[in-house]
């Protein structure tokens, strides 16, 4: 393969790529006798980073490692179980956060879950019905996202210099709430795209 055919095949990149973190996750499927369920963790209060939270399990992409093999990974450790009881359907929608982030989502089941997770890193498992998703709407808030060049800008190089008209942006962030549990930010929001790919491939 020449350079312009290896070209016309590339995967493209995201401009700007280099600044964001990439994570993934596994949106995982409990199929129990009575119910179909997401299973959720609420983050151990001693982490570092979100303590308390409500997430998927996943975590950040390591060194020469796929975006499922990251999700397998975390799955793993934090609900300590076996990549033999994992089964992933496939990728999920990719979330791009305003705040640097870009999160890969996976779509799955857990064979044989006997509620086990890691003390280090989960707090508790949440499960809540995927039909509690098809039923309720989330609440949804539209938050500003703003310009705010640094002092040193240079505004004599740009037309309009300090007055210039700089775009507004908005980022939506969703709100469930599910008996005393509040799901919201991104992990409403992946969970509303996986609901909504499920239903429309037919996964279940």
């Amino acid at each position: 393969m020449n350079e312009h055919e290896r070209f016309s095949t590339r995967r493209p990149g995201i401009i700007g790529g280099q600044h964001f973190h990439q994570y993934s996750v596994l949106i995982p499927l409990i199929l129990a006798s009575d119910d179909i369920y997401l299973l959720f963790e609420k983050r151990s209060g001693s982490l570092k980073h979100q303590p308390g939270e409500i997430c998927f399990p996943g975590g950040k992409q390591e060194k020469n490692e796929s975006f499922e093999e990251c999700a397998l990974r975390e799955t793993m450790e934090e609900l300590l179980v076996s990549s033999e009881q994992i089964e992933i359907f496939g990728p999920g929608d990719v979330y791009i956060s305003p705040f640097n982030q870009i999160l890969h989502s996976f779509i799955g089941t857990l064979h044989n879950y006997q509620n086990t997770f890691s003390t280090d890193e989960v707090e508790k498992l949440i499960k809540i019905p995927l039909n509690f998703f098809r039923k309720q709407e989330p609440e949804k808030y539209d938050s500003s996202v703003i310009n705010c060049p640094p002092e040193n800008f240079p505004y004599d190089s740009i037309p309009h210099g300090e007055q210039y008209p700089w775009k507004k942006g908005t980022h939506e962030i969703l709100f469930y709430h599910y008996e005393d549990t509040i799901l919201w930010g991104m992990t409403a929001q992946i969970a509303k795209s996986a609901v909504d790919l499920i239903d429309e491939y037919h996964l279940l």
